[in-house]
């Protein structure tokens, strides 16, 4: 228990990051977790470059490589399926829209891994460490369960997904990316959870893996300079992409379980026996159960009117939504690197706050200073100004510069000027966007039950509403980019402010003493 001052702050020292054993319980770590301190010094602090995973800077490098490579070869798969064939470069969205569905699922019980694994006062190393085994088994039971279901109604999903014009030519890709759920869900559960373990390096090597194979494979089978002899189809292409997502998924799977319970001597008492097991087990998954089933409400319905939306897209014809298709690359592979980037390393070193907070309370909150508020949460402001410091520049730069990149990747002049007009009518709502999202970070890792609050106010009072229109306002391409931008724009400006006055009502519950703990803390 850390020392306490008389008004319930919390003094901590410097001290080694991790300099504890990995299976003794968790000592004071002051380098990452300060309460009472000044600002300026702890901004100073915290702010420091560094290479070390287990610093924000250090986390936040990490991260940023990791999410960089998968939104790049992103790009690169358009650009040589539209080589093969322009008229398939929407196909490859049934991936993208197949990957919606299953972010469902992996948004359930990994995103819980902030607050449950990311605890490192309350838990040991490896309590942690079986947490994590758990949650990684569990999620990749469903998501192979997921992919039987896919492949069984890959033509009901094309009819819903993919433009009549070529739907009948995409069967096969639909079925053949129908595994990328099974592959998706080992990815992210791994993932997640390796960051709230302060483990970026392991996404890192699942997206080097993934990246480096992709490319390869892609440049000699698919590219323009592939050998002699071969062929390029669509279906090669996503046949290349199951087999490096599965391939990378356990290559991430097995350097973590490599580096962390193989490597490693297993300490054991005087009997013989290991002092605690790290396998799987069902008093594990009960623990992620309870923020688990949040996570994934929120995560169903978010996604839910997502894709009721885009199947409107897709009734609009080939171009439109081949030109949603891009925008989305655009969006995907520019703004949200870097907003992804921030948010992981947010979720992280807020999770650890919150849980040190947590412990220095065992007797229940209380009262919460606006100090120790900041204290808790300062990640995610850091988060918000690196940013905007980062989308503003991005934002005016592809302004002039949207149009001859969508022509690149789609090899369509018509295509190009729909995607331009798409993205200068709504460019400027990912600056809310990026700021929203770092926000709603300190809920997800704090209170997930006040995040799934916030998600249902913009969803069920903005979104649906507007989803209702576009489903009712028989809609052509010469005007439905009117009522999608009013959507999906819409959306990110509305849910900035519904994440201020949510997060304000919930610091000022903390701060008055009004958020006790429960059980599993979701209050």
């Amino acid at each position: 228990m850390l020392p306490s001052k008389d008004d319930g702050s919390v003094q901590v020292t410097d001290t080694p990051d991790h300099a504890q054993s990995n299976d003794d319980p968790p000592q004071d770590d002051g380098s990452r977790r300060r309460f009472s301190v000044p600002w300026k010094s702890a901004a100073s602090s915290d702010l420091k470059p560094s290479w070390r995973r287990e610093k924000y800077t250090g986390a936040l490098l990490f991260n940023v490589c990791a999410f960089i490579l998968p939104a790049l070869y992103s790009t690169l798969s358009k650009l040589w399926v539209a080589n093969i064939d322009s008229l398939m470069v929407v196909t490859t969205d049934s991936y993208t829209y197949i990957g919606v569905v299953a972010e469902t699922l992996n948004e359930g019980l990994p995103r819980a891994a902030w607050l449950i694994i990311g605890d490192d006062s309350s838990r040991t190393f490896r309590d942690r460490l079986q947490l994590t085994h758990t949650l990684i088994l569990f999620q990749s039971i469903l998501g192979f369960l997921m992919s039987i279901a896919f492949l069984a109604g890959a033509s009901t999903f094309a009819k819903g997904f993919v433009p009549v014009e070529v739907r009948s030519a995409s069967l096969t890709y639909v079925r053949i990316s129908a595994f990328s759920a099974f592959s998706s869900a080992v990815e992210y559960a791994v993932s997640t959870s390796t960051r709230a373990l302060d483990k970026p390096d392991v996404p890192l090597v699942i997206s080097s893996t993934k990246f480096a194979i992709n490319i390869i494979l892609d440049f000699i089978l698919i590219s323009k300079f592939h050998v002699s002899g071969v062929k390029p189809t669509v279906n090669m292409q996503a046949g290349i992409q199951l087999a490096c997502n599965l391939a990378s998924a356990f290559a991430g799977l097995g350097y973590f379980v490599y580096t962390n319970t193989v490597r490693p001597k297993v300490p054991q008492d005087e009997g013989g026996v290991p002092v605690q097991s790290v396998t799987p087990s069902l008093s594990a998954l009960r623990i992620l159960l309870p923020p688990g089933v949040v996570t994934f409400t929120e995560s169903a319905v978010r996604n839910a009117l997502y894709l009721w939306l885009v199947h409107g897209i897709v009734s609009m014809g080939s171009n439109y939504a081949t030109a949603w298709g891009i925008f989305n690359t655009i969006r995907w592979g520019l703004v949200m690197v870097p907003v992804q980037a921030l948010e992981a390393a947010t979720l992280a070193f807020i999770g650890h706050s919150w849980g040190e907070f947590k412990k220095s309370r065992s007797g229940g909150l209380g009262k919460v200073s606006w100090s120790q508020l900041w204290s808790i949460t300062r990640w995610a402001f850091y988060s918000v100004f690196i940013a905007l410091v980062v989308e503003i520049p991005l934002c005016i730069f592809m302004a002039w510069g949207t149009r001859p990149f969508a022509r690149y990747l789609s090899g369509s002049d018509e295509v190009a000027v729909i995607t331009e007009h798409m993205w200068r009518t709504i460019d400027w709502c990912y600056l809310f966007y990026a700021t929203s999202t770092q926000l709603a970070a300190i809920l997800l890792a704090t209170k997930p039950m006040w995040y799934l609050y916030q998600s249902l106010v913009s969803n069920l009072l903005y979104v649906l509403p507007w989803a209702i229109v576009c489903q009712t306002a028989h809609l052509n391409p010469g005007d439905a980019w009117t009522y999608h931008s009013l959507v999906f724009g819409g959306s990110l400006v509305f849910s900035f402010f519904d994440i201020i006055v949510v997060l304000s009502l919930w610091a000022v519950r903390l701060v008055k003493g009004n958020a006790g703990m429960s059980r599993h803390h979701l209050a």
